[in-house]
């Protein structure tokens, strides 16, 4: 790998990753902790996120509970979770807090594919706009004498390469997490 198209892979990389962290948050009728990533508790004055303030499990398909290591946290991470955008309302039985994940319904599940293509095209566009700035890169590179002709060329060729094992790649995450959110 040529080290000038290195910094570009890795910006591809890491919007990739991202739209996948995203995809990660959205539930799918089952429960997954990974909705609760973005949650954080006001710990002794620190906003600190709930996996470090108790363990969280997942006795059932669609339920998720959450038994923090302080009982004094049960109403901070209720008030928390109330707060949040998981849309879940939580039960508190003085030990432990759980959320039951509703079935989605139809309507919701197709919102969900909607949000789920909005995120694949966003992060379509920035492997895209990270490719012409490389291309741009390397114009100036050319002008500058510091590569030849047939270098830019080549590095362009490559990078058109690389944009497009990308977006290929993020086709295939919409489409895997699409199929995973209509799959009743």
């Amino acid at each position: 790998m040529d080290e000038r198209l290195k910094v570009y892979e890795e910006k591809m990389t890491k919007s990739y990753d991202a739209m996948t962290r995203d995809f990660q948050s959205i539930r799918a009728g089952r429960a997954n902790p990974h909705v609760l990533d973005k949650i954080r508790i006001d710990y002794y004055g620190t906003p600190t996120p709930l996996q470090q303030v108790g363990n969280i499990s997942v006795p059932e398909p669609r339920m998720l509970q959450i038994q923090p290591w302080e009982k004094n946290l049960l109403k901070a991470i209720e008030k928390a979770i109330l707060t949040s955008d998981v849309g879940i309302t939580p039960s508190n039985d003085g030990s432990v807090i759980r959320l039951v994940f509703p079935e989605l319904t139809e309507e919701r599940r197709k919102e969900l594919v909607k949000d789920i293509k909005k995120k694949g095209e966003a992060t379509k566009v920035a492997i895209r706009n990270i490719r012409r700035d490389a291309n741009e890169t390397f114009k100036k590179m050319n002008k500058a004498n510091e590569i030849s002709e047939d270098d830019q060329k080549d590095l362009e060729s490559k990078t058109q390469k690389m944009t497009d094992k990308y977006i290929a790649d993020v086709d295939k995450a919409v489409e895997e997490k699409s199929k995973e959110i209509l799959t009743v």
